[in-house]
């Protein structure tokens, strides 16, 4: 079984500048691409791939334009990467589902290097440090959270990014895997909403992390810092006297607030489902929510966003796997919220506003915990 371990690590200052050297190439060939492409699509030619398209740059394009040798100079693997990713960017335009392919800025792109393990002695692990290619070893931030090469654990692939300022790893590991076994205890039905993040249908619930007073601090100076960002932007349109240098630096307080913001809630996702899954149910039930069609609801999309619906599910279900347990989905259509618990009726008329259930046949519940319990007795779902 893979699973992905992310931490932050310490690069030297040769390292770092190896890093944005390739990150420039990546971007460079990306941009490249759709521009080939495009070219390609007005004289009428058919759309070239990833594939063909690297087979052109080496064998034609760089021996006839001694000038770009510099592209052959950094990792190779990260390249045909970033060529990968705008051949899926194109795929996703021409089945409609997203876009046309944008060209990468080097403000706005994310510094992100891709490496995979070519032979014995790449991505080797130790306690403290680990082996990069193309930038050797790496000092690992956490000491002891990356299982070790020594112990007999094997890293495929992984990436190396920059977010605010610092560096992160994340890599794939061959895990054993567990043998899904009946714990014995009860199974669990979870809904999840806006005014409480999680309902459990054993009477856990957990708040809503957006609204405590530390993010709405943080929130507070974002859009202050914001302002200001925007202030210098303007005054740099009229002919002011703002600098490029002040704006980057604006710039970076701006993303080390983002930055802050998002890990208290990825950290919070985290702990809620290590929680759940502490607690060894026989499985767990939750709704297969439309994420994106909810998000359409212009008065519930910020909160709908702040609270990292996917993420709790792409997590829960890695720890499913990791722990044995069974994840059950329930169809997006299933009525968790409308339907007694107590006698099974419908009720048609329920309103977003209506946080009490009440029922005809006097069964009087909160409106979320009673979804949780429909989910739990749910009889048609499928396994994730």
């Amino acid at each position: 079984m893979k699973k992905r371990f992310r931490t932050e690590i310490l690069l030297t200052q040769s390292q770092k500048t190896k890093f944005f050297q390739i990150r420039g190439v990546c971007r460079y060939v990306y941009n490249m691409f759709i521009a080939y492409n495009q070219e390609r699509y007005k004289n009428g030619a058919p759309y070239m791939s990833a594939k063909l398209f690297s087979v052109w740059l080496n064998n034609e394009y760089i021996p006839n334009n001694p000038d770009k040798y510099w592209i052959k100079d950094v990792y190779s693997k990260a390249v045909k990467q970033s060529l990968e990713d705008a051949n899926t960017a194109f795929m996703r335009f021409f089945k409609g589902q997203s876009a046309f392919p944008k060209y990468k800025k080097r403000i706005v792109d994310k510094p992100k290097m891709y490496f995979v393990k070519n032979n014995k002695k790449d991505c080797l692990c130790e306690r403290h440090k680990i082996k990069v290619p193309s930038l050797g070893w790496v000092q690992l931030k956490e000491k002891g959270y990356i299982p070790t090469t020594k112990d007999g654990y094997i890293i495929s692939s992984g990436t190396i990014d920059c977010i605010a300022g610092k560096y992160y790893i994340s890599v794939v590991v061959e895990v054993p895997e567990i043998q899904n076994h009946n714990n014995g205890n009860d199974g669990i039905g979870i809904d999840l909403g806006v005014k409480e993040f999680a309902i459990i249908s054993n009477g856990k619930k957990y708040k809503n992390i957006n609204k405590t007073e530390k993010v709405k601090k943080l929130e507070k100076k974002l859009k202050r810092e914001q302002r200001r960002l925007s202030y210098k932007y303007e005054n740099k349109k009229k002919g002011g006297a703002t600098q490029g240098k002040n704006i980057q630096k604006q710039r970076e307080k701006v993303q080390k607030i983002h930055h802050q913001l998002a890990n208290i809630r990825n950290n919070y996702v985290k702990t809620t489902v290590s929680e759940i899954v502490k607690t060894k149910p026989s499985f767990i039930t939750i709704e297969d929510l439309n994420v994106k069609g909810m998000m359409k609801n212009h008065h519930l999309s910020k909160a709908i966003q702040q609270q990292k619906l996917y993420d709790f599910r792409r997590i829960l279900i890695e720890k499913c796997k990791e722990k044995g347990i069974e994840l059950r989905i329930v169809d997006r259509w299933f009525a968790s919220s409308k339907i007694c618990h107590n006698c099974g009726q419908i009720k048609k008329d329920l309103k977003l506003s209506d946080r009490i259930y009440k029922c005809d046949c006097g069964y009087t519940e909160d409106r979320d915990f009673n979804a949780s319990l429909n989910l739990r007795d749910a009889s048609i779902y499928k396994i994730a």
